[in-house]
This record gives structure tokens, sequence and C-alpha cells, in this order.
């Protein structure tokens, strides 16, 4: 006998978001109305877009791989011509009013263009290795171009994760860092001046304190105040004082931990702990190799995201502006989440082994 969730809902899958945006959405209000209201008008937004893409079909999805690869590279390079610059960068373009970033909202479309591909492999071969790179190399280009470092670093980690999962060997992951670090004086001198600080000062958090220095000693200082019980939300110094820059986005999470201590931050862990549970779970219940591919794509997209934001807030990783999945202030990354998930939904409709009850 088949067990269906309620409304046809994976509730273990959304049961952990739902966790993390109630703290998000809390978070945010301690901060500003406007970051409030605009998060949860996003959210209804992604709530839409998860129902829709869960119910859509998959095949239809997997034969469109092609387009979607093509038309990526195509609104990337346009982000480059006509976006508009924030921060030093230029990530995003405006429509009717709204900003949207490419890098984040393909992401879960790029994913099924990745899945696809390797689906058709059936042995683990250099050539097709190799191939991979070359069909990937316009994306990470464009990205990098933007510049738009986190977004890059977090497509590199997934897809060399996904692919030593997928079987490709290590040591041919080694064979091309060699060359890769024969360059790396280059790469050094093509990265901006903030980037090359920024990696400095992961070797000495405390160099320049009043500079590059400078977030990473405020969110410290934010997430060891917080202590056991926190300070209560909105009672916070250097998230309530604006001491921590990006309060709302990468460093939410030592804003978090400011207001609500340990116990807060322990409660984001746990959330996304069970989250990555499922999803691996959904991994080992899928039988097809496409939809297994997607699967592990989401959950190392997730791992990799929520892995470097922590380590950002607490001075274990480089600051390269990575969000932390469902929690940071942000209706691109948020949307592109959601994505995932109703996508990853509808593949376990389609393709997930049910076993059967039998009654004697």
């Amino acid at each position: 006998m088949r067990r269906k969730n309620l409304l046809g809902i994976d509730w273990w899958l959304l049961a952990p978001v739902a966790v993390l945006l109630i703290i998000s959405l809390v978070t945010l209000l301690s901060l500003n109305k406007s970051l409030f209201f605009s998060q949860f008008f996003t959210l209804i937004i992604g709530l839409i877009a998860f129902f829709f893409f869960s119910r859509i079909r998959v095949e239809t999805l997997q034969r469109l791989t092609l387009p979607i690869y093509v038309v990526s590279i195509i609104l990337l390079f346009v982000v480059l011509v006509i976006g508009y610059e924030s921060h030093g960068a230029v990530r995003w373009i405006s429509i009717a009013g709204f900003p949207i970033q490419f890098s984040e909202v393909l992401k879960p479309f790029l994913a099924l263009a990745l899945a696809s591909y390797l689906s058709k492999f059936s042995t683990r071969s250099l050539r097709s290795l190799i191939t991979i790179f070359i069909l990937l190399a316009p994306i990470f280009g464009l990205i990098a171009f933007q510049p738009d470092l986190g977004n890059a670093l977090i497509y590199t980690g997934v897809v060399l994760l996904v692919l030593i999962t997928y079987g490709y060997s290590v040591k041919w992951f080694g064979l091309f860092a060699v060359p890769f670090l024969l360059v790396s004086p280059i790469v050094w001198n093509l990265l901006h001046d903030y980037q090359q600080k920024r990696l400095l000062t992961f070797i000495n958090p405390t160099s320049d304190p009043l500079g590059a220095s400078y977030n990473v000693i405020q969110a410290m200082i934010a997430v060891g105040s917080g202590m056991f019980l926190g300070k209560g939300l909105s009672q916070g110094t250097q998230s309530g004082l604006r001491f921590l820059p990006e309060r709302h986005t990468d460093f939410i999470f030592a804003t978090l931990s400011e207001g609500l201590g340990f116990v807060g931050a322990i409660i984001v862990l746990i959330a996304f702990v069970v989250l990555c549970i499922r999803i691996y779970t959904i991994f080992t219940q899928l039988d097809n190799n496409f939809a297994k591919i997607y699967a592990s794509i989401v959950f190392s997209s997730f791992l990799i995201q929520f892995f470097v934001n922590i380590g950002m807030n607490l001075a274990l990783l480089p600051v390269v502006g990575v969000t932390l999945p469902f929690v940071s202030f942000g209706g691109n990354s948020l949307l592109s989440n959601f994505i995932f998930l109703g996508i990853l939904s509808a593949m376990v409709s389609t393709y997930s082994r049910h076993s059967v009850l039998e009654i004697k």
C-alpha cells in the first residue's frame, strides 16, 4: 500500500525549510521591517515556484536541457553587457524594477543540464571529463568575470563533488590542478584588490582591523557575544548598531547568533542537517540515473553553501560572499532554492522506488 503525503507534498523536505524561514523572517523583522516584507513577498513567489515545478513533467525538463544550457550562456553574457554595478560587481539586471541575478536563478536549471549530460555516459573516462570541463568553462568564465567569486566557487565545488560522487577518479582532478597551480600567480593578479585582501585576511584575521579584517572581526564578536541564550533579537550591539556589515545577507548567521545565542545557532544547524539527510534519503530512493545525479547536485549545493557561509561567519573560511540558504536575505537565492526543491519533488513523484506493503 502506497502512502500519499498530504497535497502530494514531501513534508519532511519542507519542514526544516519552514524552520529556517521562520528564523530568517523573525531576524529580518528585528533588523528592518522593509527587509521582512520584501523577503516575505519573495517567499510567496518562491512557494508558488515550488508548487509549479513540483508538478511539472520531468521528461519535459530533460528534453529542454540543451536550450537551457545555451540560454544560460546568453543571459550571463547579457549581464556583463547591460547589467548594473553594485558593490563593485556587475551581477544584476533590473526587470520591471526587480533586480535579477542570473548566476543565482539559473543554478537549478544548469543543474538539470549537467545531470542530463552526465546521465548519458556509461563509463567515466578522462575524455568525457575533459568534455564536461570544456562545456562548463563558458559558465564559470562568465560568472567569474562579473566578478562573482562566491558563486564561481560554489559552482566549482558542486561540480567537483558531484563528479567524484559519480565515479570519476580523484587522480584526474589532481592532473587538472597542476596547470592551475602553475598559472595561480596570473590568477592572483587578475583578482580585484578587495578579493586579494579577503584571502590575505583569512590567513591573519586581525591583520587589518579597520579595513579588510573588519567584517570578520565584527562577525566573531557578534557570534561570541550571543553566548548561550543570546541578547535578544534587536538587542544586539554589533548587528543592531550596524557595526556588522552585510548583517542581513552574508553575515546573517552572526546576526541571529548574537540575538538567539548558541540555542538559535544550533536550531539552524539541526534544520540544515535534517534537510540534507532528507535530500540524501531521496537520492537513495530514486531509480533513475538522471534524477539521482540531480539529487546529488541539490545536496552538494546546499551543503557547500551552508559550510562556506558558516565558515565565513566563524572566520574558518575566507569571506567570498555566499548566502545561507533559506536564511539570508535575498530574493534570487530564495527563489533558486525553492526551484531546486520543486524539481527534486517532481523527480520523487516520477522516479522514486516505493515499497509495497502486502496484507495477508
